[in-house]
């Protein structure tokens, strides 16, 4: 049907309302979508407006019109439509894309062209026939509704109650960095962008073994990690040389090792214990002392140097310990791409409230980043969490990868018209993927040629170089994993979270916890040569059900976006404004120029 602008803003103004021409234009596709004229679609705007106290009319005010009202209305029409199957066109209310209504045209046209001989150059449209179906191309033009949908693969998808009744969408809860002049919108697909991804010269693409690990092998990689960083805090500090642990000695020494906990139990500062390295200990243990320390921050797999006494040999009474040191900054090159500014846009999930399987959040997301266009979105799983109650009681009809892979599709081809890249991160609670740390990639064989370009699928974790700006990457939970376990004494005011990313910058791994927490199962041989930090990163993205924060951290950007949803209610996300460092420039400034986090 056609609507006219002129006639939607004379009826506006009859009502006092003066509109922006991004507000008309939402409101013209609005009269689309659901079937209305211009009288009528004003007339139901103005109620809506007065019984919720709305005054101004933005884009934000449409949303809530359309998700409060419109949506509601369109189920209410479904359902008298199933009432009356005798009328032919009750059911275009069930149309909900100009898309879909062409294709529905379409399938008419073909029937009747079995029946007739077309003339030449008569057809204006693509017949469809089941020799010639319709297209890729033609089918992903859907909405993000359609092609996301419940029913397909839960019988009892209802709508989230919570999550649809929140009042607080958009606000902003923390910030970081200065917020001025900062429109938060990208250039979607108009920005060229350099993407790599850093550390291991073979990247991890795809599965591979595990649960064959063999015990020597894992205590060689941990015996790696304790001689590298041993080396490195030697010569920093200029350290003449580490003494063995269960030797006595009268003058105070320095001992290299691991932290450990002499029990089962949770560490404490009267059950740690100190394992020493293979070079200059074999492996010895010996309990630590830690009553003539002021200051301390200490978890479970910790590479420390300590200086202290060690009089009898089965005690260490440590007076010093070494504060680790964290790796240089990547240094840009004139390859790092040409755009001075960019836009990031990062959010984890669960994308489902946990009293429902619809992809709610997801959809609102997938319209966030059509608006805001970011250039870069970086989405972290689980896509489908192994926790819902519906998948743990399996409660789909569909398998669980083909749920991931609609959902997949649905975030690929419902911001296609966005342009933004897209960047995948799989969680270990993604339910159809390899449970083990670090995680290989997830798969997607059947992208479009178009959609190749601006998708990446990464692994878990990985290390990132956008535009020069180096971005660390993890969906595991560390600041709940570490946080569990850390013990500390301080006399400042350091908060736990700045202590614990101070230790994964410094100890250069995206999981220094051993042991590790009894739901992440790690195979060592590729944590040894995947889930290192090869340099510092600029950005460090770490979410977490713990609050969310944004936090500058040896000049390290630390951000936790939380998660899209928590339990029954909507979450939050994040989203970066980032400038391009400069080769060659003196001294270092940090890349973040300003960053928020949002809810959804």
């Amino acid at each position: 049907m056609a609507v006219s602008t002129q006639l939607l803003m004379e009826e506006l103004q009859i009502f006092g309302l003066e509109c922006e021409e991004a507000v008309i234009e939402k409101l013209v596709e609005l009269c689309i979508l659901y079937g209305q004229n211009e009288e009528g679609m004003a007339s139901e705007l103005i109620a809506f407006c007065t019984s919720t106290h709305k005054d101004c009319l933005t884009l934000e005010t449409l949303n809530s019109f359309e998700h409060e009202f419109l949506s509601k209305r369109l189920s209410k029409s479904r359902h008298d439509t199933s009432k009356d199957k005798g009328h032919r066109h009750a059911g275009a209310r069930d149309i909900v894309s100009i898309q879909e209504l062409i294709e529905v045209e379409e399938e008419e046209e073909t029937l009747l062209n079995s029946y007739t001989t077309p003339s030449k150059g008569s057809q204006k449209r693509t017949v469809t026939t089941p020799k010639t179906p319709l297209t890729k191309r033609n089918a992903s033009a859907r909405s993000p509704h359609q092609l996301l949908s419940p029913s397909s693969f839960s019988p009892s998808a209802t709508p989230p109650q919570k999550y649809s009744l929140r009042s607080n969408r958009g606000e902003v809860v923390t910030s970081f960095g200065s917020a001025q002049g900062v429109s938060w919108s990208g250039r979607g697909g108009t920005s060229h962008l350099s993407l790599k991804v850093l550390g291991h010269p073979e990247p991890l693409t795809g599965s591979y073994k595990s649960m064959f690990q063999k015990l020597p092998d894992v205590r060689e990689v941990l015996t790696c990690k304790i001689e590298e960083l041993g080396n490195e805090l030697k010569e920093h500090y200029k350290i003449e040389a580490f003494a063995p642990i269960l030797v006595p000695a009268q003058e105070p020494v320095t001992l290299l090792g691991q932290i450990g906990c002499d029990s089962n139990g949770k560490l404490n500062h009267k059950s740690v214990i100190l394992e020493g390295d293979l070079e200059h200990s074999s492996g010895a243990q010996i309990p630590v002392d830690l009553s003539e320390l002021k200051e301390y921050s200490l978890f479970p797999g910790q590479v420390v140097v300590m200086e202290g006494i060690n009089t009898t040999g089965r005690k260490f009474v440590a007076t010093r310990l070494y504060e680790g040191v964290p790796l240089p900054f990547h240094q840009p090159d004139e390859e790092d791409g040409d755009s001075e500014q960019f836009m990031v846009l990062v959010a984890c999930g669960p994308y489902t409230t946990s009293d429902s399987i619809t992809f709610d959040p997801l959809l609102d997301l997938i319209t966030i980043i059509n608006h805001d266009r970011p250039d870069v979105c970086i989405l972290f799983g689980p896509f489908l969490d192994a926790k819902h109650e519906q998948v743990e009681n399996c409660l789909l009809t569909s398998s669980f990868e083909d749920v991931f892979k609609q959902c997949l599709r649905t975030i690929i081809e419902g911001t296609r018209s966005s342009g933004s890249h897209l960047i995948f991160v799989p969680s270990l609670r993604d339910v159809h993927h390899e449970p083990v740390y670090p995680q290989p990639p997830f798969s997607c064989s059947d992208l479009l040629r178009e959609d190749k370009k601006r998708v990446q699928l990464v692994s878990e974790p990985s290390t990132l170089s956008i535009n020069g700006v180096i971005f660390g990457l993890t969906s595991t939970d560390l600041l709940f994993h570490m946080g569990a376990e850390e013990i500390s004494s301080s006399s400042g005011t350091s908060d736990r979270f700045s202590r614990i990313l101070k230790h994964i910058l410094t100890q250069r791994s995206y999981y220094p916890l051993y042991p590790p927490q009894e739901d992440v199962s790690i195979d060592y041989e590729n944590f040894y040569l995947y889930a290192q930090l090869p340099v510092t990163p600029d950005v460090f993205i770490a979410p977490s059900e713990l609050r969310y924060f944004v936090k500058d951290i040896l000049g390290c950007v630390c951000v936790n976006p939380g998660r899209l949803t928590k339990g029954q209610v909507g979450g939050t996300f994040g989203r970066l404004y980032l400038r391009r460092q400069t080769a060659g420039g003196e001294g270092r400034r940090s890349p973040c120029a300003s960053a928020q986090v949002v809810r959804i």
